[in-house]
C-alpha cells in the first residue's frame, strides 16, 4: 500500500506566526497550482482522506475540479493540525519562553497553549492510520498537514505505541506547503506494531 501524504498549499499568515487547528484558508492561487501538480503525479484510481480544516479541504476540492470522475474524499478530523490553544495565531516569539521550556521539557505530553499534545496528536493520526490499513488497498491519499505527516513518519520509524521523550526525536522533515511525499506502507498493522 502506498500512503500519499499532501500538505495543503501556502496560507497568507506572515512567517512566524503559529497556527495548528486555526481554520485558517489557503491562497486560492497556489491551492490551484498544488492542485495541478497533484493531478499529474496522481495514479488513477485512488481513496482519499482529507483534514476537515478549510485549507486542506481546498485542495481536495481543487483536484475534485481537475478530475470530476473522483467521488468526494472522507473528510477525516484525525487528520487535522495539532491545536496550539492560546499559542495559535500569535508570533513564536510572543510565547513566553517559560512555556517553550516547559514543552521542550515533556515533549510527549505537554499541551501548547493548553491545546493538544504531542502523545494526543500521535493517537488520532495512528487511529487515521489503522482505518487506512484496514480498509484500503492500493493507493491512498491524505490531504493533510506538517504535524500529520511528522506523526506518520514518527511512528513508521519507531513502531506504532512509541512517543518521542525529546523534541529531537521529533522527525524534522515534512514536505513544502503543496508538496507530498509517497510511502510505503506496511500490508497490515502487525507489521508495523500498530495496536
Amino acid at each position: 500500500m502506498r500512503l500519499w501524504l499532501v500538505r495543503h498549499a501556502a496560507t497568507a499568515v506572515p512567517p512566524g506566526i503559529c497556527y495548528g487547528a486555526s481554520d485558517i484558508p489557503a491562497d486560492p492561487l497556489a491551492t490551484a497550482e498544488a492542485a495541478r501538480r497533484l493531478d499529474a503525479a496522481l495514479p488513477e484510481r485512488f481513496g482519499w482522506r482529507v483534514s476537515s480544516l478549510s485549507r486542506a479541504r481546498q485542495l481536495a476540492q481543487a483536484l475534485q475540479e481537475r478530475r470530476p470522475s473522483l467521488t468526494a474524499p472522507a473528510v477525516d478530523a484525525d487528520l487535522s493540525e495539532l491545536d496550539f490553544g492560546t499559542w495559535e495565531r500569535r508570533p513564536w516569539g510572543d510565547v513566553p519562553r517559560t512555556e517553550l521550556d516547559a514543552w521542550a521539557a515533556d515533549f510527549a505530553d505537554y499541551r501548547p497553549g493548553g491545546g493538544e499534545s504531542v502523545r494526543m496528536l500521535l493517537h488520532r493520526v495512528r487511529r487515521a492510520l489503522r482505518a487506512t490499513v484496514a480498509n484500503d488497498a492500493g493507493h491512498q491519499v491524505w490531504i493533510t498537514h506538517a504535524g500529520v505527516i511528522r506523526a506518520v513518519r514518527y511512528t513508521l520509524q519507531w513502531g506504532g505505541t512509541a512517543v518521542p521523550q525529546v523534541a529531537e526525536d521529533w522527525p524534522r522533515e515534512a514536505p513544502a506547503l503543496g508538496q507530498w511525499v509517497c510511502i510505503e506502507l506496511p500490508a497490515t498493522r502487525e507489521d508495523w506494531d500498530l495496536p
